[in-house]
């Protein structure tokens, strides 16, 4: 997963013009931060994640590997603002069913907040994902 990660961050960083150091000043990180990001060697955090996917104007899904990068607007399985705020809100909904510590627990442990956040990064990248196949298999021919 981190290699495609740091793939992906680089074809992205590459589209920009961007060298490693200018992208690393723009999120007060080092450049070695990004080299070792894009080779694979580590992976940068949930939340940095979610920061990046925005400055590249791409989803969470697309750096980690879940969905294609660059879904084209024409493309009839691609989300709309609609189906982005239903999967948000489905999301919110699943979450907030499982806060019990009991619901979310491993060993009987309660998960930490890290695991909380790759786990909510998870399902949100497999509804976006089943929302698009979805949309892909039930939109008449004529309309693709």
């Amino acid at each position: 997963m981190i290699s495609i990660i740091g793939t992906r961050i680089k074809e992205e960083r590459n589209k920009k013009g961007l060298s490693q150091e200018e992208l690393g000043k723009r999120f007060s990180i080092t450049q070695q931060a990004v080299n070792k990001w894009e080779s694979g060697k580590s992976g940068p955090d949930p939340e940095m994640i979610k920061n990046l996917a925005d400055f590249f104007e791409c989803s969470a899904d697309s750096l980690v590997g879940t969905i294609p990068l660059s879904p084209t607007s024409t493309n009839p399985s691609s989300l709309t603002l609609k189906d982005e705020r239903d999967v948000a809100r489905d999301i919110e909904k699943i979450l907030s069913d499982l806060e019990s510590d009991e619901s979310l627990a491993f060993n009987g442990e309660p998960l930490d907040d890290e695991t909380k956040e790759l786990m909510r990064i998870s399902l949100e990248n497999s509804m976006r994902l089943a929302v698009q196949l979805a949309k892909k298999k039930f939109t008449p021919k004529k309309y693709r």
